[in-house]
């Protein structure tokens, strides 16, 4: 595990410990947990080729349905001559 030393000014560095106090945490976690989820956050370019090969594969899926192959509502709900 690497430290990372950086200056700070003394009203941020205050404010920093007490946000960390009110999580039960210390500056330190906080800086590593914003550094995590920075650098994990997908960019807004992969974000967008995601969605656009998302919206692709649910455009072929309906495409490909087709309704005439599903059963009818009589093959469903068999009814007989129950009133008859």
């Amino acid at each position: 595990m690497k430290n990372i030393t950086d200056s700070l000014d003394d009203e941020i560095c205050r404010r920093a410990r007490i946000k960390a106090a009110e999580q039960n945490s210390s500056v330190s976690a906080l800086v590593r947990q914003f550094l995590v989820q920075l650098t994990t956050k997908e960019s807004e370019a992969e974000r967008r080729k995601r969605l656009q090969a998302e919206t692709l594969a649910a455009i072929r899926a309906q495409q490909s349905f087709q309704a005439a192959g599903r059963i009818s509502r009589d093959e469903l709900h068999p009814r007989g001559d129950r009133f008859a």
